[in-house]
């Protein structure tokens, strides 16, 4: 999150022209696509093979930005927003890749549903109306920062409560989570407060005004800076609406070695291949380990394998290794040591496609035009949330306590795990361990405004090997941003122990120490070294409002605490921010799109409690006989079963380890324990059921396939295996309305999993237009 994280493998190093990245070239490329304009087209009836390449054309688009190209996906199977017949799926699938393609063609514009009833056919209208909702509802479409999306004329289709008082919700946090979900709730008619405590918006995204030379000013991103990867991603959609431009972060990155002399190119060019192959090795251990990886670090790994195969043996050859180590802990903010072999890179698969970059002018620019219309009260420091069935009550700084209908809190990972805001009731016990299991690491910068650019107009990166194993972070990459600040300015990063260390180390002497690398690198080629103008040394890890720079998976952790920690509790407490993205973590477009999720959750639960019919201990009883037919449904065909004992899980991958779970263990007589696979029907099932219901009863508990697997392995009998459940394990047995009552997102989450893994579809369908 500190540099918006680093590829996870360290950037090819060979010459490229200086380029800026312009995202008009997206919107003319998309406009060819579709051959249309923004607002309303007429165009001629086209050919079964244009309709073809079309349909095709639009369902890559929507493949760029996370939808499968010919399914649903999880969220829009609990919506409801199609009928269960394939054809039907088929039809909505191919209508909601045209919204999609339709919005990013011009993202400055309001989409509206009648400028896609004006390209679709009106037999589809209401596969317009449930794509258009769900698309819109949950932040695919029309967000960002466009002067279009704030007219007054534009109707608030969403507005939850539109015949009373609007209800209300309090943001904790000004960073891009709060600010994306803020933004968000206005729009679907919310009432929102955000609270902050800095004295500024932003968070980890903080752009500083340097002094440069002549009275000019540079600005420098100190915190996430870097837009990894522009394809699909939610802020180059933000850039394109504010007409920013963009710069590539060119690929050439040479290397020096201690002393200041350049690392040979044949050399360089072998480690890099030994350091994907180690990486490489780690991965097929990993699978030969199974569950034992979870208990071991990428970083021993590694050490096993290098010493394993004999690479790197000679001083230079380990020094450029330990460079490329150094710039792994930096995508990760963690020490190898902490990341774990299992889990480190369980977020690769999504990673966002196309050009790393800078943004013109720094991330302010972003936070600014998100903070517009949004009332922030800045040096509220929150210190504890109080929620339950009448609304939740947040207490800041000084005693003063602000009243709404629900929060949503978007503190770093390292504020929860410090305990700086304190929960009444006390979090979920698995929410609390999954903020102890998660990682958050540390990135810290030394940022230079020179008097001019003595290092080259060519470059964006070069690196520096350092001597010292334990300070192979210290100064091992500096970015220039002399193309986007303003001014002649380099950023030396520290990362891995070095960051760490960094923190206790007197300013002066770290900038004197980044100054001699600089020397040394350029002193011999004739070239001066000037002092810098102004400096600033960053301290994240010191901060009490955020505590470390952005998260990673630790060792005993794995990419489900993620999901964990992004659980809302009673309907009433939300969270949100890079540590609650399982696809996107460490990066600010994470944190972008879990403000986006939250705004949709929160208007969710909100319809819920709105409903005319709403009753709380009414629709408590029909969520509780709901989620108890839903739970006896998921142990009709168990995931693992032995003896009186039988579990399901959250994740049908069964070397996820860590996939929390479901156990039920039978008492008394149990009779027909196959009925869930008879096959004359739902009628007999439910008769044996009953029957089998009346002969014995079911006590359950939440645990983890891992957890599972070790009561499996018990010798002896039932009896043997209970005390392991209850007392190594402290396992809480309950009966099925606690279980409901507990564990309910938890069902929900299996039972979706399930449906999801079952679900089979027939081959597209071309459209049909006018």
């Amino acid at each position: 999150m500190d540099s918006g994280a680093s590829p996870r493998r360290p950037p090819r190093r060979r010459t490229a022209p200086p380029m800026n990245y312009d995202e008009s070239l997206l919107d003319r490329a998309l406009r060819d696509h579709l051959g249309a304009s923004a607002g309303p087209r007429k165009r001629r009836r086209l050919t079964a093979e244009e309709r073809q390449k079309e349909t095709e054309t639009e369902a890559m688009i929507a493949l760029s930005l996370g939808f499968p190209i010919d399914a649903l996906v999880d969220a829009e199977v609990a919506a409801g927003v199609v009928s269960a017949t394939p054809q039907e799926q088929n039809d909505y699938i191919v209508v909601r890749n045209h919204i999609l393609a339709r919005w990013r063609a011009n993202v400055r514009c309001w989409l509206s549903e009648d400028h896609i009833r004006e390209t679709v056919s009106s037999r589809y209208d209401r596969l317009v109306s449930a794509a258009y909702d769900f698309l819109y509802r949950e932040g695919y479409i029309n967000f960002g920062v466009s002067p279009a999306f704030r007219s007054p004329s534009l109707p608030l289709r969403l507005d939850p409560d539109p015949d009373g008082d609007k209800d209300s919700v309090l943001v904790v946090g000004a960073g891009l989570a709060g600010l994306a979900a803020a933004g968000q709730l206005l729009n679907f008619g919310f009432k929102v407060l955000v609270l902050e405590g800095r004295d500024r918006p932003g968070g980890r995204v903080y752009t500083s005004r340097m002094l440069g030379g002549e009275g000019s000013f540079a600005a420098v991103d100190l915190g996430g800076s870097i837009i990894t990867g522009i394809h699909a991603n939610p802020l180059g959609v933000l850039a394109r609406q504010l007409g920013i431009p963009l710069h590539k972060v060119r690929d050439r990155c040479p290397l020096y070695r201690p002393d200041g002399t350049s690392v040979d190119g044949k050399l360089d060019l072998g480690i890099g291949l030994v350091f994907n192959k180690l990486l490489d090795q780690a991965t097929q251990l990993r699978e030969l380990l199974g569950k034992f990886a979870e208990d071991i670090s990428l970083g021993s790994a590694i050490e096993k394998l290098q010493k394993l195969y004999h690479v790197a043996r000679s001083r230079e050859e380990k020094e450029l290794l330990d460079w490329h180590l150094a710039n792994l802990e930096y995508a990760n903010a963690g020490c190898l040591s902490d990341l774990s072999l299992a889990y480190w890179d369980q977020d690769d698969p999504y990673e966002m496609g196309g050009d790393h970059c800078f943004l013109a002018g720094g991330n302010w620019r972003l936070i600014n035009a998100l903070c517009e219309g949004v009332p922030i009260l800045y040096k509220k420091t929150v210190t504890r949330i109080e929620y339950g069935e009448e609304g939740v009550r947040v207490a800041v700084t000084g005693g003063q306590v602000f009243q709404a209908d629900m929060v949503l809190c978007t503190v770093p990972l390292g504020v929860l795990k410090s305990g700086g805001i304190k929960f009444y009731p006390e979090l979920p016990t698995r929410k609390s361990e999954a903020i102890r299991r998660l990682g958050f690491g540390l990135l810290n910068k030394v940022a230079m405004v020179f008097p001019h650019v003595f290092w080259g107009e060519e470059l964006d990166t070069f690196g520096c090997l350092n001597s010292d194993r334990c300070k192979r972070g210290e100064f091992f990459l500096f970015y220039s941003y002399h193309t986007v600040s303003g001014g002649p300015v380099l950023v030396a990063l520290v990362a891995g122990e070095a960051a760490l260390d960094f923190e206790q180390t007197d300013p002066l002497v770290s900038l004197h120490r980044a100054l001699s690398i600089l020397k040394g690198i350029y002193g011999p080629k004739g070239v001066h070294v000037p002092d810098p103008i102004q400096t600033v040394c960053t301290r994240w890890g010191d901060d009490p409002l955020c505590y470390g720079s952005y998260s990673h998976v630790r060792v005993g952790s794995s990419g489900g605490d993620y999901d964990i920690l992004a659980e809302s509790v009673d309907g009433r407490l939300f969270f949100a921010g890079e540590a609650t993205s399982r696809q996107y973590p460490a990066t600010m477009h994470g944190a972008f799109l879990s403000g986006l999720r939250e705004a949709s959750c929160i208007l969710r639960a909100l319809k819920t409690r709105a409903s005319p019919n709403y009753n709380p201990k009414r629709c408590l009883q029909k969520s509780m006989r709901v989620c108890n037919d839903i739970l006896l449904d998921l142990f009709d065909e168990p995931d693992l079963e032995f003896g009186n004992f039988s579990f399901v899980f959250a994740s049908l991958t069964s070397e996820d380890l860590k996939a929390m779970g479901l156990m039920r263990v039978c008492f008394g007589k149990s009779a027909n324990k196959a009925y869930g696979k008879v096959s004359s029907g739902k009628v007999l099932q439910k008769i044996q059921r009953s029957e089998q219901e009346f002969q014995a009863f079911y006590l359950y508990a939440i645990l983890s396939r891992e957890q599972a697997l070790q009561i499996q392995m018990v010798s002896g009998d039932d009896k043997s295996r209970l005390a392991l459940i209850c007392k190594k394990f402290s396992l809480k047995l309950m009966g099925c309305n606690t279980t409901c009552a507990v564990g309910s997102s938890l069902i929900t989450s299996i039972s979706a999993a399930r449906r999801s893994h079952n679900r089979q579809y027939q081959s597209m369908h071309y459209k049909l237009w006018f």
